[in-house]
């Protein structure tokens, strides 16, 4: 976990928010009891964890496919390259929508704007470290050459952020 007490706060105030804002029938479903809080959140979250990431085409038709995602600080990032569709449909249009779903038991669900990094900025040495602990145990080092040769990373800054979490369900 690598969230400190501001990230938990802030990611506490939109999951808040958006729960506020819910229609009825997610309500229904997501009832309190269901939903993970910020804290409970981010202990779940730890080491990558597939997203549906679903992005836009010019014409506004949705199209999704799987990424990595890593969750860090309180917010969702991913990975791919800058030659691919999906790094050009977020240059243009940045609106993003992203699902982690487990399986039945766990869902969380964030809509916002993807922000692209440089993860070799010195303001990202943190996450860019955070991402070789989590590759580099699994890939070996010739994934951090990888990492050096163009893969680039976004930030989904949330603007809602819906949880669900029914641990009876787990197998």
């Amino acid at each position: 976990m690598h969230e400190r007490p501001d990230d938990l706060d802030e990611l506490q105030r939109v999951i808040d928010a958006s729960f506020d804002a819910a229609g009825s029938h997610l309500r229904e479903i997501a009832t309190p009891d269901r939903r993970l809080d910020a804290e409970q959140l981010a202990a779940r979250l730890t080491g990558m964890r597939l997203l549906v990431l679903a992005t836009t085409t010019r014409d506004g038709r949705p199209i999704n496919a799987p990424v990595d995602g890593i969750f860090y600080r309180g917010r969702f990032h991913f990975g791919s390259s800058p030659e691919s569709l999906r790094y050009r449909h977020l240059r243009e249009r940045p609106a993003v929508s992203a699902t982690h779903l487990p399986g039945e038991s766990m869902a969380v669900t964030v809509h916002g704007d993807a922000e692209l990094l440089d993860v070799h900025a010195p303001e990202h040495a943190e996450f860019k470290q955070t991402v070789l602990d989590i590759y580099i145990p699994k890939y070996g080092h010739q994934w951090a050459t990888m990492l050096d040769d163009g893969a680039w990373y976004a930030r989904i800054n949330p603007q809602r952020i819906f949880t669900f979490s029914m641990p009876e369900l787990e197998p």
